[in-house]
């Protein structure tokens, strides 16, 4: 499995707001990282596609409810890609149901978690990540 040495993070969510949020709560954790912002799984898909490996994110962060390509197809398609199905793929997301959470797994997910309440909550969920999947 090749590690990403840059801790680039792609953040696909639909709503900018959103993806705003992720990055503020990575950054208030001090996370040494790099980001992209994309708009959903049609353009995760493309920029994968279109990116050498030397490029491509050291982990995805991905939502589900996103229009155009679903995050779960983003997904279907992430893992059954052997250019890119060994990238760490993060499920944030605001579903909780628990056939999202099993579909996820199934597909190859590596971590679900559902977006908390609290901006807090995030803080301490980005800390996580952070310390679970970056290089130091």
């Amino acid at each position: 499995m090749k590690q990403n040495p840059k801790n680039l993070v792609f953040i696909v969510d639909d709503d900018p707001d959103d993806r705003q949020i992720i990055l503020d709560a990575f950054l208030e954790n001090n996370a040494r990282m790099d980001y992209v912002f994309v708009e959903n799984g049609d353009e995760l898909v493309s920029i994968l596609s279109s990116s050498p490996e030397t490029e491509y994110p050291s982990l995805i962060l991905l939502d589900l409810n996103m229009p155009g390509m679903l995050g779960m197809q983003a997904l279907k398609e992430l893992k059954g890609n052997p250019r890119f199905n060994h990238i760490p793929t993060i499920i944030l997301t605001t579903s909780s149901l628990s056939s999202d959470r099993i579909a996820s797994y199934d597909m190859g997910a590596n971590c679900f978690l559902s977006k908390p309440a609290s901006y807090t909550e995030l803080v301490s969920i980005t800390g996580a990540i952070a310390r679970l999947w970056f290089a130091a």
